[in-house]
C-alpha cells in the first residue's frame, strides 16, 4: 500500500518565505501567488464597508488574511473573518492564530481552475466540516458575489449577488454594503 504524505503546520514552519501563501486542506499543501491588483482591491473594498459596520456595531473583530488553524492538518488563511469577540475569546491563541472557526469568512477568487476549485469546494467542505456560519465568495472578474449559509451541517448557495444587489446577512444585523462598490475601480471582464 502507498505511504500518502500528509502535510502538517509544522511543516509550514521550515517552507522558504518567498511570498508565497501555503495553505493545508486535508492534508494536502496548497500553493498560491502574490494576489492580482484587482483581487486585492475589491478584498480592501469589502473588508473596509465591514470595518465600517463593526465600529458601529462592536459586535466583533474583522481581519484580513488571518491564520486558521483548525488542526495540524488543517491550516489556512482566508482573505477575510469577521469573528464574535465571544468566539474570539477562545478561538485566539497566543500564537496569534485562530483555532476554531469565526462566524464570517471571505475569500477573493484568484485566476485558474485550481485556485477557483479550492475555494469552492475544498475550502467550502473544510469551513462546513469546522463551525463557520457564512462563507462569502468574491469573483472580481465577474463582478459577483456567492453567498453561502449554514444549514444543518453544510455552507449551501443562498445566493449570487450582482452590481445592482446589496450584500447583507442575518449574522450582521444593519450591514449592507452595494456589491457594485466592491469592484469600483475594476474594469468588467471582458468576453
Amino acid at each position: 500500500m502507498p505511504i500518502t504524505l500528509r502535510w502538517t503546520s509544522a511543516d509550514l514552519e521550515v517552507l522558504p518565505d518567498e511570498g508565497k501563501r501555503f495553505e493545508i486542506i486535508d492534508g494536502e499543501l496548497y500553493v498560491s501567488r502574490q494576489p492580482h491588483w484587482h483581487h486585492q482591491l475589491a478584498c480592501l473594498n469589502l473588508l473596509t464597508a465591514l470595518h465600517g459596520w463593526n465600529a458601529q456595531t462592536r459586535a466583533g473583530v474583522v481581519n484580513m488574511a488571518p491564520g486558521v488553524i483548525f488542526a495540524d492538518d488543517d491550516d489556512v488563511a482566508p482573505d477575510g473573518v469577521w469573528i464574535s469577540h465571544a468566539r474570539r475569546a477562545t478561538a485566539l491563541r497566543p500564537d496569534g492564530h485562530l483555532h476554531a472557526a469565526p462566524e464570517l469568512v471571505i475569500e477573493v477568487l484568484s485566476p485558474g481552475s485550481t485556485n477557483e476549485r479550492r475555494d469552492r469546494e475544498a475550502k467550502r467542505k473544510l469551513y462546513s466540516r469546522r463551525g463557520v456560519l457564512e462563507y462569502w465568495i468574491v469573483d472580481w472578474r465577474t463582478q459577483q458575489v456567492e453567498v453561502y449559509q449554514r444549514q444543518g451541517a453544510t455552507l449551501h448557495l443562498v445566493a449570487t449577488l450582482y452590481a445592482a444587489d446589496t450584500l447583507t446577512s442575518p449574522l450582521l444585523p444593519g450591514f449592507a454594503c452595494p456589491v457594485a462598490t466592491l469592484f469600483d475601480d475594476t474594469p468588467p471582464l471582458q468576453v
